[in-house]
């Protein structure tokens, strides 16, 4: 096997590996032999199928596998052992004309394109002013927490008038022009409708202030437009729906309005444990408190965004932009066509030049993630998805033995790996930079986003 390097330019290198029969027979022959143990063909006992007839029936597909696994793992090992900083992944060479022809062939080459990664030299000093924005708990954003838990724990009560964001449950009738019911039309016992959502203005308007009893025919095409809704509310398939009439009659069975919790002692209970916080005071001071590492991670995610816009800035290397394009086409298998990657290419280029800055940082200033920024790291995790049923109060032990299990899973361990290296970074670069500390509200703060937004 011969593997050689062309280098193009600073960031375009073709890779070329050549196999000889030697290199991939042994291999093709072991897999055949395998092939042999198993093989059940009319004839012959499991196992006695002579070598030469499997040979005869399997060695082209064989050798094409076998021979792509050896490309790619001598590619992946070339990689290490040159350390070659490359970007993406080796793709097929643009200009290949060299024609395999696997049933004659005993030599092959292969060529691929790689993308080079530019040396990245970014000063980052004292002298680098990055805004930090610390986010006011002030009653403002306080009631926005105590709304938030008023609705997420209220609960649907029963009416009798509806309004407009009313469920009612009713029967439903098909009619005939006459107005009286179809023969052998469609009725629906108990369905929901949600005023809410009636597209038509006029017959949602006539939903509104009707009475548990009440029956009123509507025009069911103008409430509900959509075959898939309205197959949905009639129960039917939606080659049905050609042969419904548009008039049904509408009986009132239930009206249910969604109604918030009230801030008394059984949410503070509720939220925090019995006996925990006694008044709207303790509970207001209590929000204040627990809001804090959300709105410092808040914080330190708006100053990453600043500091990202800062240093990319800085970044005046080149990247092997047509390799970078030809590589996201590929990986994304035509799930975005050449014109789109090409109209957000811009993007996804700020985003490399970013992770460049971050890994230059990582290894000059040997950041290392630990297993306790992990554990730490699978806590956080398991925490949030705690809150997001209401149990704010997990007791630890909960909170390590779930987090053992996030970490059991490659893919999530592999995200907490990132983000802790991101938040390590983020934390060099404010012991670095000059910190201009500024005070904020809430609403403020999230026009910063607004504004980032509309710039682009």
């Amino acid at each position: 096997m011969n593997i050689t390097r062309e280098n193009i330019d600073e960031l375009n290198a073709v890779l070329s590996v050549k196999l000889e029969k030697n290199d991939y027979e042994e291999r093709v022959n072991k897999t055949l032999k395998d092939y042999r143990k198993k093989a059940r063909i009319d004839g012959f006992r499991p196992g006695m199928v002579p070598f030469g007839l499997i040979n005869k029936m399997y060695r082209k597909p064989v050798l094409i596998e076998e021979v792509n696994k050896l490309v790619s793992e001598s590619v992946s090992k070339f990689q290490l052992e040159e350390k070659l900083n490359i970007l993406g992944d080796p793709i097929p060479h643009e200009v290949d004309e060299n024609k395999i022809d696997w049933d004659n062939d005993t030599e092959f080459e292969f060529k691929f394109d790689l993308g080079m990664a530019p040396d990245t030299e970014i000063k980052i000093t004292g002298k680098d002013k990055i805004p930090f924005y610390n986010i006011k708990t002030d009653n403002k954003l306080i009631d926005k927490y105590v709304e938030n838990y008023c609705q997420r724990l209220g609960e649907m009560i029963s009416v009798d008038k509806a309004s407009d964001k009313d469920l009612i449950k009713a029967s439903l009738v098909e009619l005939d022009d006459t107005g009286a019911p179809k023969e052998n039309g469609i009725s629906v016992d108990e369905a929901t409708l949600s005023i809410e959502v009636i597209k038509d203005e006029s017959v949602k308007k006539s939903f509104i202030g009707i009475k548990k009893g009440d029956t009123q025919n509507i025009d069911i095409r103008k409430a509900y437009p959509s075959d898939a809704e309205l197959s949905g509310l009639l129960k039917i398939d939606k080659a049905r729906l050609e042969d419904i009439s548009n008039n049904f009659s509408v009986t009132i069975k239930e009206i249910s309005q969604f109604k918030n919790a009230e801030v008394n002692q059984k949410m503070f209970d509720k939220i925090y444990g019995e006996g925990n916080v006694k008044s709207e005071k303790e509970f207001r001071e209590r929000i204040a408190e627990d809001a804090k590492p959300a709105l410092s991670q808040e914080s330190d995610y708006r100053f990453s965004l600043d500091v990202k816009d800062i240093l990319v800035k800085k970044f005046k290397n080149k990247l092997p932009s047509e390799f970078l394009k030809r590589w996201l086409f590929l990986i994304n298998k035509g799930e975005y066509t050449k014109e789109q990657i090409e109209n957000d290419y811009d993007h996804f280029e700020e985003d490399l030049k970013w992770q460049l800055i971050k890994d230059q940082i990582i290894k000059e200033n040997q950041l290392v993630v630990t297993d306790e920024d992990l554990e730490k790291g699978a806590k956080e995790v398991a925490r949030a998805q705690f809150r997001q049923y209401g149990m704010n109060n997990v007791p630890d032990e909960h909170l390590a033995e779930f987090s053992k299990k996030i970490l059991e899973n490659t893919e999530e361990k592999n995200k907490i790996r990132t983000r802790a290296a991101e938040e390590k970074v983020i934390a060099f670069l404010k012991d670095t930079v000059k910190i201009d500390e500024k005070e904020i509200n809430i609403d403020k703060f999230n026009k910063l986003f607004e504004d980032k937004k509309s710039r682009k």
